[in-house]
């Protein structure tokens, strides 16, 4: 099994930033993909942003400009750096891995517990 363990939410006030970071640890043989999700109360879990194993990194809309995601293969460990952030980005942040353990031939999908961030003055 993949565990992900994730850290660094908390409450910041509007405009301000917070760096997320989620490290994988397991019988892992390599990882794909790496991202972050958000789901706030009501409302469908959301792509936030993605990073390949070579650098390629994928970001909603609405983050562009303010969100970097990061990865070190080495620590299996990857990071969202978040800025400017809004109200509405309150959340439970989740990480997200696909991954492939040792002596398996297939990749499969895994997610941490979650990371409360909450945006408010």
């Amino acid at each position: 099994q993949v565990q992900l363990v994730e850290s660094g939410g908390g409450l910041v006030q509007p405009g301000g930033s917070l760096r997320l970071s989620c490290a994988a640890s397991g019988s892992i043989f390599s990882i794909n993909v790496m991202g972050w999700y958000r789901q706030a109360p009501g409302k469908q879990r959301e792509l936030v942003a993605t990073i390949t194993g070579s650098g390629s990194t994928n970001y909603a809309d609405s983050v562009k400009g303010r969100f970097t995601i990061s990865r070190d293969n080495a620590k299996n460990t990857v990071w969202l750096q978040m800025n400017s952030l809004k109200p509405e980005e309150t959340a439970v942040y989740y990480c997200n891995a696909d991954a492939r353990l040792r002596g398996w031939a297939r990749f499969s999908d895994y997610w941490g517990q979650g990371t409360q961030v909450t945006v408010s003055s």
